[in-house]
């Protein structure tokens, strides 16, 4: 995978993850813990625009790399039944009786196991990491929605599984822009 299709993957992470976060964050947090949620999700988000700019912009006068194809047949696979796994898993815990807190504990569960699945066939084994944490938070959130606890499920299964998008959305984005400008600056 070259560098720009790295970092238009973290891109799309780094929206996601602040939708989750935007979304999510809410009540029982207070007012003020959940603005700034928001406000660090959306810097967050935006600075990974800027990076996905840079490195555009350095591709564009570099002459860039090879470009094989990340959207080929196992990713469409993965992604359709991804989009069978939400949508009819939805189905299920309404069906089910689960409270609508439930709803983002799925989506955060089928979001990580497409991760993992995805690692092996962009042969990438950095993006099964934020799979495994979103699976994890998923799972905690159904669990949680079953008790008591209810009210938490948003901020485990949604701001935490955003905030774990947008953490590494940032740290390996730029590690992608400073690995390109220390080469960019070798090479000058």
């Amino acid at each position: 995978m070259n560098v720009m299709q790295r970092m238009t993957g973290l891109l799309v992470g780094a929206v996601f993850g602040a939708v989750f976060v935007v979304v999510n964050a809410q009540s029982p947090l207070n007012a003020l813990t959940v603005n700034l949620l928001r406000v660090a999700a959306c810097l967050a988000a935006a600075s990974v625009v800027a990076m996905w700019f840079v490195a555009a912009r350095r591709q564009h006068t570099g002459g860039g790399e090879p470009r094989p194809n990340m959207f080929g047949r196992g990713y469409l696979i993965v992604v359709a039944a991804e989009a069978l796994l939400l949508f009819g898993g939805l189905r299920v815990l309404a069906a089910w009786g689960l409270p609508a807190q439930a709803n983002v504990a799925w989506v955060a569960f089928v979001v990580g196991v497409h991760f993992i699945a995805l690692a092996p066939i962009w042969k990438d084994r950095g993006i099964a990491v934020p799979g495994a944490v979103l699976t994890l938070l998923g799972v905690a959130g159904l669990l949680l929605a079953s008790t008591g606890a209810v009210a938490w499920v948003p901020l485990v299964s949604g701001v935490l599984s955003g905030m774990a998008l947008l953490t590494g959305a940032v740290a390996f984005g730029w590690r992608s822009v400073t690995a390109r400008t220390a080469d960019h600056q070798a090479t000058a």
